[in-house]
Formats: C-alpha cells, sequence, structure tokens
C-alpha cells in the first residue's frame, strides 16, 4: 500500500524497546469514530507513543456488551485500525492487536471476577450510567471492569491514557492487581493512569460529551459536507454574543490566542463562527482522510496478525505466572 504500513514480519521484532514504561490504550469497535475519540485517546496515544513501550488493542469481546451485528462488527475491528493508522500509529513501533486474538484476556478476568465482590461491581459509574441510559444490565456490561482490569495487567502495564471521566475504570485495575497480590503474591503491578485535563472530555453539537450514544458527535473523517452538517447543527445559546458549544470544540483546533480577536470580531456572528470552525475542522482532517483511504482491508488483517503473535508471547508468559500462583498448574 502506498501509505507504507506493511513490512516483512521479520522486521517487526527490534522496534520495541523493553526499558521504555508500558503505555496500554485500546477503542471499542462499536461503530466510526469522532473527533472526541481523537483528541480523547488517539492523538495522545500517537503523541506518546515515543515515550514508550506502546501497545494498542481493539477492544472487540467489550463491544459485544452491546453490538449483536456480526457484520457491523467485522468492519468496526477493520475501520478502527485503519483509524489509528491514519492518524499516524506506526506498527513498527506499537503492537497493535485485537482482543480477541487472546484468549487470555477472559481467562484472567474470570480470576479477577472471582476475587471481586457484586457490590463493589456495583459501584462502577461506567454501568450506572449506561443502564440509566436505557442499555441492557446484561452480565458483560456489569462485569466490564474485570475484562478491562485484565486488559491491563495481563500485560503489565505502567501507564492507561484515558479521560477524566475514566479514571475508575484505572482504580478498578489496582483493586484487581491488589486483591490478587494479596491473595496470592506480588505478581501484578498496579497501574497508573495518564489524564490529559484538556482534553479528556470533548463536547458534542448539543453541549454534552461528545458519544456515539448519544448522536452528538463530529466523525473523524467526515467529507467537508459531513463536517460543515454537524458543525451547523451545533447548539448555541442565542442570549449570548459568543456561542460557547462552538467555542468549546474550536479550541482544539485553533490556539487561544487565535480564537479570541476572531470570536472578537464576529461577535454574535454564530454563522461566520461556525464556518470558521467548518474550516478548520476540514484543514485538521483532510490529510488523515486522505491517507486512510490508501489503506487497504488486508494492511489492517496484516497488521493485526503481527501484532497478536507479538502480544500473544507477552500474554501466554503472563498467564503461565498466573495459573502457577493460583494452583492450577501441577
Amino acid at each position: 500500500m502506498r501509505g507504507g504500513f506493511i513490512r516483512e514480519p521479520a522486521t517487526f521484532f527490534c522496534y520495541i524497546s523493553p526499558m521504555k514504561p508500558r503505555l496500554l490504550t485500546g477503542l471499542q469497535p462499536s461503530g466510526s469514530l469522532h473527533i472526541g475519540n481523537y483528541f480523547g485517546a488517539l492523538k495522545p496515544f500517537a503523541a506518546l507513543m515515543k515515550h514508550y513501550d506502546p501497545m494498542l488493542m481493539v477492544v472487540d469481546y467489550h463491544a459485544l456488551t452491546t453490538l449483536r451485528d456480526p457484520a457491523a462488527l467485522r468492519q468496526n475491528i477493520i475501520d478502527v485500525v485503519k483509524d489509528y493508522l491514519a492518524v499516524g500509529v506506526d506498527p513498527k513501533e506499537a503492537i497493535i492487536f485485537k482482543q480477541s486474538d487472546i484468549s487470555e484476556h477472559t481467562e484472567l478476568a474470570w480470576i479477577f471476577e472471582c476475587l471481586v465482590t457484586v457490590p463493589f461491581l456495583e459501584l462502577a459509574h461506567a454501568y450506572k450510567d449506561k443502564v440509566a441510559k436505557g442499555l441492557e444490565a446484561n452480565a458483560g456490561l456489569f462485569n466490564y471492569p474485570m475484562l478491562m482490569a485484565a486488559d491491563i495487567l495481563l500485560y503489565d502495564t505502567d501507564v492507561v491514557p484515558v479521560g477524566a471521566d475514566q479514571r475508575q475504570h484505572i482504580e478498578y485495575a489496582r483493586e484487581a492487581a491488589s486483591k490478587f497480590n494479596r491473595a496470592y503474591g506480588p505478581l501484578f503491578k498496579e497501574p497508573k493512569e495518564k489524564i490529559q485535563d484538556e482534553v479528556s472530555i470533548i463536547p458534542g453539537i448539543d453541549g454534552k460529551k461528545m458519544s456515539k450514544s448519544y448522536g452528538n458527535t463530529i466523525p473523524l473523517f467526515a467529507s467537508r459536507d459531513e463536517i460543515a452538517k454537524a458543525v451547523m447543527s451545533i447548539v448555541t445559546d442565542s442570549a449570548g454574543d459568543m456561542p460557547e458549544n462552538v467555542y468549546a470544540i474550536h479550541q482544539h483546533f485553533r490556539r487561544k490566542e487565535d480564537l479570541e480577536p476572531l470570536y472578537e470580531q464576529h461577535k454574535g456572528k454564530y454563522k461566520a463562527l461556525k464556518e470558521a470552525l467548518i474550516e478548520d475542522i476540514d484543514a485538521a482532517i483532510a490529510p488523515m482522510r486522505e491517507l486512510r483511504k490508501s489503506i487497504t482491508d488486508s494492511d489492517v488483517r496484516h497488521v493485526l496478525a503481527e501484532g497478536g503473535a507479538r502480544a500473544k508471547v507477552r500474554a501466554t508468559e503472563k498467564m503461565r505466572q498466573v495459573r502457577n500462583a493460583i494452583g492450577v498448574t501441577i
């Protein structure tokens, strides 16, 4: 492919330095990504990679809590990897893999579930929030934090970049590690969250957190027309001179010192400010949009196969230690 992501298999094993702290992140393949995903996860990961031993996971088993369309899930998996590659994540430097390719994730999650209590899991903000929104209270959604804990702890992860609203997930992972270590000996390190407060929560076109479940997103690789349609739908406060929801999104695409004179010049002119936002979003997205078009499904399968093989080596060794510690190895 023109993007240059495909390499011979032998060349993949010499890039990751074991001396760097390990960083792990992931996104659910539950639909098209939006600019909130970009600023909250993809961009920070691409920027942080050079300082860490990076692992990037497509959490397809997590998606099963809400998505029951096999064809859609297959396509979403391919799409999310294309998204990561298009924003600058290089598979020579990061292990890119699929959660379902590593059976140790669900095995370790079961072990953690045997260590925590139902009342402990009932405290999960994400579970209560999703049920309040009308999602089915299935057992997978309830046990979600322990699968996420397994995702993180299986690889001796040092750092997990998350939004401020996801801090509790890392707290749950630390608690799972602590409970295991007290019961069976010090096998798991307790990871730390890395929160970039200025980009942790991106507002949607209605002013709430940008989310597919709210239907308030601006798609990450949208065409200019799609961007314009979304931006023109941003809810504005007609009582004020500055549309706060427009500005809240705009500040992620242009420096504050540039925005202030622009918004002063167009005080009360919401249409002009929305048009300026459209220009800035399209200018930022266009290069990534073009690169993404050059990445084929075959490229993605190759990247996932290589990354899965590398992740499997790490997961297998960790689970060997876990099985020995809990007493199932005889």
